[in-house]
């Protein structure tokens, strides 16, 4: 009997009205143990890019790495269809769940590539294909099949670089739809006593909890962290008040990045990419309705506006106070342009690199008395009207402000940062290469 490594890709199988993918891989996990497979990797959470017009909520599709006796290839796959065909919302309009096998003990480069791609930018399903049939790959596609770009993508992102760690916890179905019960003393606590190997448990300007979501999907909550060990541990802490029916650990590329690509030139910004760009703000930042900012940087070529949204928080503070000249470096995704708005790049980030000077001019003092001197009209100087004296060929003076920013990075707050933001806390501690390591014990339930 000969042992085959197989990468299982799931996606775009849930909607904003029920289901969720995460789930689905873990009703695979606990299948696909009982059946006799070995997992060699904890289940992988990939983030595709954010702005894609089509995405549900997060934009997720997951990857099942096993090693299994080729007697198991058919037991599976059954499987692993059934269980998709069971828990996808297919009745909605906008699912199109795909699934993919790919068997081999390396992973191509061209797969690779296209995962990158399709968390920076946008995939075809068509170029999915090419590769599937190229390395012998199998796509099981519902409807019109679009999860098999997600699919193929989650095989390929083995996270060879910069990765984080996610445990899950699941609802018992009978709770689907009702507020999640969970002791939040016991998450603050569970915050106080991990950071910063968790993040993003506590939204820390209002003290609200953001482990658990609000949607009608089934997760009940969900830690991120450092390293399998730490979100095991976070997640013994927490105290749920309701049912779990399982839960594991998730391999993500949450918090890192992943999803940003610099540009060298804002020439070379596309429609719905997510992009690191330099310019100087070339324009005063202004309040539109909705108390959004908004502002324009160029670089010798092009010039692009730059919005922060008022949930954006501290971010959108910092954009009020930039001013014409200062040079920045912005991230964020680029919504298209339309017949009423330009393109534009909706910000996680700026980084102020060189403040511009903010220069103010005032009347010049009197010599004689010291007072402040008044204008006598345009090009005539000045008069004092404590002493009388006259200055008809005094201007204004020039007086540099000191100016309520200094140089560093700013980011969104963090209720409002997407999942693959990385948050400030992670700075530092991000991993340049990935390591053989053998999985916890106990990294899932059942």
């Amino acid at each position: 009997m000969t042992e085959i490594t197989k990468h299982i890709g799931l996606d775009d199988t849930d909607s904003t009205r029920r289901g969720c993918t995460t789930y689905i891989a873990a009703v695979l996990v606990e299948k696909l143990t009982k059946l006799g497979a070995t997992f060699v990797d904890y289940p992988s959470l990939v983030r595709l890019n954010p702005n894609v017009p089509w995405k549900t909520r997060g934009n997720g599709a997951l990857c099942l790495r096993i090693s299994h006796d080729d007697a198991l290839e058919l037991q599976i796959k059954e499987a692993v269809v059934s269980t998709v065909e069971k828990h996808s919302d297919l009745e909605n309009k906008g699912t199109d769940p795909g699934v993919v096998f790919f068997n081999s003990a390396r992973m191509p480069r061209e797969i690779r590539d296209f995962a990158q791609n399709t968390i920076t930018g946008i995939s075809k399903i068509k170029d999915a294909k090419k590769l599937l049939r190229k390395y012998g790959g199998e796509a099981v596609a519902f409807k019109d099949g679009r999860g098999i770009i997600g699919a193929l993508a989650a095989v390929g992102e083995t996270f060879q670089s910069d990765h984080t760690f996610e445990v899950i916890a699941y609802r018992t179905p009978e709770n689907y739809g009702t507020k999640r019960r969970v002791d939040e003393t016991s998450i603050l606590e569970m915050d106080k006593a991990t950071k910063p190997n968790t993040f993003n448990n506590v939204d820390e300007e209002r003290r609200r909890v953001i482990i658990t979501p609000r949607g009608p999907d089934p997760i009940l909550f969900g830690i991120r962290g450092e390293s399998p060990e730490v979100v095991k541990n976070a997640f013994q802490i927490v105290k749920a008040l309701e049912p779990v029916e399982r839960w594991v650990v998730f391999r993500t590329n949450q918090g890192t990045d992943a999803h940003l690509r610099r540009v060298k030139e804002l020439s070379q910004i596309r429609p719905y990419s997510s992009i690191i760009a330099k310019g100087s703000v070339s324009t005063p930042p202004r309040m539109i309705r909705g108390k959004h900012v908004i502002f324009s940087i160029k670089d010798l070529g092009s010039e692009v506006d730059c919005a922060a949204y008022e949930p954006t928080g501290v971010l959108r503070s910092v954009a009020r106070k930039l001013i014409v000249g200062d040079q920045v470096e912005v991230y964020g995704g680029v919504r298209p342009g339309s017949s009423d708005r330009p393109l534009t790049i909706n910000l996680e980030k700026i980084r102020l690199i060189k403040p511009a000077s903010q220069v103010t001019y005032r009347n010049p003092v009197c010599l004689k008395c010291g007072a402040r001197l008044k204008s006598m009209g345009k090009d005539k100087g000045f008069r004092c009207d404590k002493c009388r004296a006259r200055y008809p060929t005094f201007t204004k003076t020039a007086v540099r402000v000191k100016r309520d920013v200094i140089r560093g990075l700013y980011m969104t707050s963090t209720r409002s940062q997407r999942h693959l933001t990385k948050p400030s806390s992670r700075y530092g501690m991000e991993k340049h290469r990935r390591g053989v390591e053998s999985l916890v014990d106990e990294w899932h339930f059942p």
